[in-house]
């Protein structure tokens, strides 16, 4: 139940844009249960809302983890670049459950969490390019965090000013990150 819950909250959001608009009673409608069943699972809004933003990013990392495996397997550059088109593809496909899970301090807070998992995700594709002979710049953990705010911050200014050819811009912005980033 507690992901039939989860997963009508996902939809109530892609409708709604943001968080503001989400109750305990238009998720309870779109389950089909009544609102006194969600308490069982979320004790009140404020866990729902935790619990849709932890969700969202077990679905980011999952789309990240499958964009990985698509490319070559020796093709180590091409698949960490795969994992980052994937997290542009979410994040401006369902710019709701984006700023969900980044704004508001919604990511922030203890040292391990879902926004530090999706960080290690691409932690380990950088050291894995490494060891496969593309040496980084700097360590791969601080190459990890600049590529996230670099393609955060293109994401952010695209949500916050649409153009027609966004999505294209996007990626060609994490192709060129990512090479300033391999000596």
């Amino acid at each position: 139940m507690r992901g039939e819950i989860l997963d009508a909250a996902s939809r109530l959001l892609s409708g709604l844009g943001g968080e503001d608009g989400l109750s305990i009673r238009g998720v309870a409608r779109a389950v089909g249960i009544a609102p006194a069943s969600i308490y069982q699972h979320f004790a009140d809004r404020a866990a729902l809302v935790r619990g849709l933003r932890d969700h969202e990013f077990a679905r980011l990392r999952t789309l990240m983890l499958q964009a990985d495996e698509q490319p070559d397997p020796a093709d180590v550059v091409g698949r960490v670049r795969a994992q980052l088109h994937a997290y542009c593809t979410f994040a401006l496909g369902n710019p709701g459950h984006y700023r969900l899970m980044v704004g508001n301090g919604g990511a922030a807070g203890s040292p391990r969490g879902p926004l530090m998992d999706i960080l290690a995700v691409i932690t380990a594709a950088f050291e894995r390019c490494a060891e496969a002979g593309h040496p980084l710049r700097l360590p791969s953990d601080r190459a990890a965090v600049i590529v996230f705010v670099g393609a955060h911050g293109r994401v952010a200014l695209l949500h916050s000013n649409p153009s027609e050819h966004g999505a294209q811009a996007v990626a060609a912005f994490v192709d060129e990150l990512l090479t300033l980033l391999f000596a």
